[in-house]
């Protein structure tokens, strides 16, 4: 999936958040989007989401602008979860899996998604009994349970324990070398062990620089 920003700007009330930005994301490429906390990397997911409505000719995929795209069924999101969720009743892990599917899947090819992402044994266990690690597993499940084709992550290994985001890394760079396009969101890129193509700074609302083949946080 290609993803094209040109030129964004975007606010809330009098507030700019983001200024002028533009980047490309090529199909099956891996962006890293750095920067601190406020600095508008949250905000760039919503509008690359649709949530926030950005004004037209500012966002492409796959060459369309986003106010005509309708395929988001091929967008995979793991918010940052403890933010956006928060389950005060039982639930278990199928069940969330079950709420949060747009399409069908075959029993299958659901097992075979649990498996791959390591949860398959956790499949009946209630949500609010799993560590971190397994948690965020499950929101990846739930983001793929529609093979999408593009997969936003926001800071995806806060609270996480160190053995759970090296797992992590191992993962969702087995899926960016399948073909899936990547974004990641994080603001420590020293941390990371992703295998990113690319990597762009976010600083005061605006793309600062390119850090090519410099790790840096």
């Amino acid at each position: 999936m290609r993803i094209k920003v040109d030129n964004l700007s975007f606010g809330y009330d009098y507030r700019t958040v983001l200024k002028n930005i533009s980047f490309t994301l090529e199909s099956g490429e891996f962006l890293v989007l750095v920067g601190n906390n406020g600095s508008g990397k949250s905000t760039l997911v919503k509008c690359l989401l649709g949530i926030n409505r950005v004004p037209s000719n500012r966002i492409y995929i796959d060459d369309i602008d986003i106010h005509q795209y309708r395929q988001w069924i091929n967008i995979g999101y793991v918010p940052q979860k403890f933010d956006d969720f928060n389950y005060e009743f039982p639930i278990t892990v199928n069940e969330i899996l079950t709420v949060s599917r747009l399409s069908k899947i075959d029993e299958e090819a659901r097992l075979s998604l649990l498996d791959k992402i390591g949860i398959l044994e956790l499949q009946n266990e209630n949500i609010n009994s799993l560590s971190g690690g397994q948690l965020q597993r499950v929101f990846i499940a739930r983001a793929l349970m529609n093979n999408p084709k593009l997969l936003i992550l926001d800071e995806p290994t806060v609270g996480v324990d160190s053995d759970s985001i090296s797992e992590f890394y191992r993962l969702i760079n087995n899926l960016n070398a399948e073909g899936v396009s990547i974004i990641l969101i994080t603001h420590d890129v020293k941390a990371s062990k992703a295998n990113f193509t690319k990597k762009l700074r976010m600083e005061n609302g605006r793309l600062t620089e390119t850090l090519d083949n410099e790790v840096t946080s």
